[in-house]
């Protein structure tokens, strides 16, 4: 039965971004984040979970939030473009802050993994990924300030390294992953809306992947790992290298974003954050391991009782199986280089 509802929402969903993307004025672009603010909290809220009521309320109050210190700083600096914004360094320090809070990064990440808890894994997946388009291209276009820029992408990197290791929620983790992500996305608008686009588009496709599964098999708790996909252990062990591929582990795909970002952060003279966003990242990587590791352990025990024995289609073994299927793709591009 199609849902029109949710065809309505999801399209001013999508719309508001992309007007939040093509403005020509700081207005056209507040207007774009509060239509796409207000199409996700009817979609938030769902009858089967309890908690999508108190989570879409903390999403609203944030994000309200952060909308209205946007509009101020905007009617601060009297100027509705977004070249003369940039002259003025209380309101643009007012207005790159409002838009650290909207995409969750650090400090002010409180709210992303408290929210992600009550959702179900199609919103966790807006929520990672499309929500974030929107505040990081508005971001580039008024980040005169570099140690503000800087100081996000290390507190990003730091903190969802420490706080990730505790984490027994997948939902939970999967947040603190994508604060990480943030950090070397945030990295990589010293560059280009190129490589940020690169790096989007794969941390998308790597989400995608690991999202739908944990969907499929109504996965949400790290002690489920072990008796998952006990049918086929083989398709388990290439969905759990999907993990390594999201740490940012050579040879997997995961790994060239993170490459180019270093590289161009190593030839624009960046050497200190591209030297701390490397020791930060094996923080990171330890409980993308400790997740894999989980299920490849021998002495994980393994319940005889209602296996999950549920038909994968073709599209499933695909997304389970993309860390392997892009190997080829990551030895051409580093040939190339």
């Amino acid at each position: 039965m199609i849902n029109f509802n949710k065809i309505l929402f999801s399209s001013i969903l999508v719309s508001g971004s992309l007007i939040s993307i093509s403005a020509l004025s700081w207005m056209s672009a507040w207007i774009g984040l509060e239509m796409n603010l207000l199409a996700l909290i009817p979609l938030m809220k769902s009858s089967k979970n309890k908690l999508s009521t108190e989570a879409s309320i903390k999403y609203f109050m944030v994000q309200a939030m952060a909308s209205s210190s946007l509009l101020f700083s905007v009617i601060l600096s009297c100027e509705p473009n977004f070249a003369e914004l940039c002259s003025y360094p209380a309101p643009l320090l007012i207005s790159n802050l409002a838009l650290l809070l909207k995409m969750g990064a650090a400090p002010v990440h409180f709210w992303l993994p408290e929210v992600v808890s009550g959702l179900s894994w199609n919103l966790v997946f807006i929520v990672l990924t499309w929500q974030k388009v929107a505040p990081m291209i508005l971001m580039s276009y008024c980040m005169n300030s570099t140690f503000l820029l800087s100081s996000a992408i290390i507190l990003s990197s730091l903190v969802s390294g420490i706080m990730g290791m505790n984490q027994t929620c997948l939902r939970k983790i999967m947040a603190f992953s994508s604060i990480n992500h943030v950090g070397w996305m945030l990295a990589t608008l010293f560059s280009s809306l190129n490589l940020w686009f690169f790096y989007f588009v794969t941390y998308s496709i790597m989400n995608m992947s690991i999202l739908a599964m944990f969907k499929k098999l109504q996965v949400f708790y790290f002690s489920q790992l072990n008796k998952m996909m006990s049918f086929n252990k083989n398709l388990k062990m290439f969905f759990m290298l999907n993990f390594l591929s999201l740490g940012g582990l050579p040879p997997f795909v995961g790994f060239l974003p993170k490459w180019f970002t270093i590289n161009f952060l190593v030839y624009s003279n960046f050497l200190a954050l591209g030297f701390i966003l490397i020791l930060i990242t094996l923080i990171t990587l330890f409980f993308y391991v400790r997740l894999a590791l989980a299920s490849f352990t021998l002495s994980a025990t393994e319940s005889l009782i209602n296996l999950q024995t549920k038909n994968f289609n073709l599209k499933q073994f695909f997304f389970s199986t993309s860390v392997l299927l892009s190997l080829p793709m990551s030895f051409a591009l580093s040939s190339m280089l």
